[in-house]
């Protein structure tokens, strides 16, 4: 399952490495998303605009104050 950390990428960059990571992801695949807030904001845009996110089954959960982690599952359609 892929997993990336995106706390160190500057956040003007962090969409853009997580749509690529999950574009090359297989169906069926879940990417793991480790941020420093809840990504609400990456939820709504790709729900809006990435017909593979599997908004049904997404989670998140905060481990620390400075620490998301979030499931990102790609359809298997």
């Amino acid at each position: 399952m892929p997993r990336l950390d995106v706390r160190e990428i500057p956040p003007v960059n962090r969409h853009d490495k997580i749509h690529e990571e999950f574009d090359g992801m297989d169906p069926g695949e879940t990417l793991t998303i480790v941020n420093d807030h809840e990504p609400k904001p990456l939820y709504y845009e790709m729900a809006a605009e990435v017909p593979a996110f599997d908004e049904e089954a997404y989670e998140v959960r905060q481990n620390a104050p400075d620490e998301f982690v979030a499931e990102f599952p790609k359809t298997e359609d």
